[in-house]
Order: C-alpha cells, then sequence, then structure tokens
C-alpha cells in the first residue's frame, strides 16, 4: 500500500513539474510566433529583403538587412568590444515602425558620441546580428522580443513587455 502511494506521489509530482516547464515554454514560443508573423508584415509592407540570423543550424527569428558589409573576417566574440552608433525604434502593433527608443546620435553636434559595449553584455539580439558585418559595416536588425527585454518592460526607454525592435546599427570598432 505505501508503496503504490509511494509511487502516485512521484508520478504526480513529475507530471506536474513536467505542465509547469512546458506552459511557460508554451507562452515564449507562442510569442515568437506573434512577433515574426509583426516582423514579417513589416518586411513584406516595405518590400524588405532580409536575412534570417541562423545559430547552430537553426533559424532565430531575428532578421536583418546588411546595410553595408564592413572589413571582411571581422572576429567577434562574447568578451569583444564593439564600438557602433545606432538607432532603435519599437515597432507597433499593427506593423508599422513606432516611436524612437534610443540613439547614440547627438542631433546639433558636430561630434557624435559612439558608445563602445562589450558584445555578451547587450541584448541576444545585437549578439546575434552585429557579426552579421565587419567593421566599418551597418545593419539593420528586427528583433522578435525574446532577442530584446522579452516579458520585460524597460521604463527607463519606455519600451513595454514583449516589444518587437528595430535597430539601424553602424560598427566603428571592434577590439578583441
Amino acid at each position: 500500500m505505501y508503496r503504490l502511494l509511494l509511487v502516485i506521489m512521484v508520478v504526480t509530482g513529475f507530471l506536474s513539474a513536467c505542465t509547469k516547464a512546458n506552459s511557460s515554454a508554451d507562452i515564449v514560443a507562442a510569442q515568437l510566433v506573434k512577433d515574426d508573423q509583426l516582423i514579417s508584415k513589416y518586411l513584406s509592407d516595405n518590400n524588405i529583403k532580409a536575412g534570417q540570423v541562423d545559430s547552430l543550424g537553426f533559424p532565430t527569428g531575428v532578421y536583418y538587412v546588411v546595410d553595408s558589409a564592413g572589413v571582411a573576417n571581422t572576429l567577434y566574440t562574447n568578451s569583444t568590444t564593439v564600438t557602433v552608433a545606432f538607432t532603435g525604434w519599437l515597432m507597433n502593433t499593427d506593423g508599422t515602425r513606432g516611436q524612437e527608443i534610443g540613439s547614440s546620435y547627438l542631433v546639433g553636434q558636430t561630434t557624435q558620441f559612439n558608445p563602445s559595449f562589450v558584445l555578451g553584455s547587450v541584448i541576444r539580439g545585437w549578439q546575434l546580428g552585429i557579426p552579421e558585418v565587419g567593421i566599418g559595416g551597418a545593419v539593420t536588425l528586427y528583433l522578435p522580443s525574446k532577442y530584446g527585454y522579452g516579458p520585460f518592460a524597460q521604463a527607463n526607454i519606455d519600451v513595454p513587455a514583449n516589444s518587437v525592435l528595430i535597430f539601424h546599427i553602424i560598427v566603428y570598432n571592434v577590439t578583441n
């Protein structure tokens, strides 16, 4: 009798753990599908031909357009420091480009501030997209929320949870 009770408890615990793990994965997967539909609509509506970043043989949902390739064979790692200029925008839920969320361009200034970041410390979409160009190159990234800030709102830059983002990035320098 005790063995039967123990088996039932173990099986019940295992099944409930699987259900919880699957539900969060299902939520992320469902959001990625929505984001991909929104990005695809934007690209189609604006007649933009974009590639999709491939990570270990799997499409990520991160789309990119190489505006200029830059220096070929630029090496990127998680510890690479990149100096960039960028502008970012939200993508509206109707599939249009929305408000600007940040830029390193200083309006009215004669010189630009070009910030540097360790590639491994920026949002995952940048980590995947910036290596598509070399030094001197420019890329436009279309990021599903999973590769931006995910389900976490960023109040300091007015980014709601689950926001699809667009970034135009110019790579000025790469240091390893």
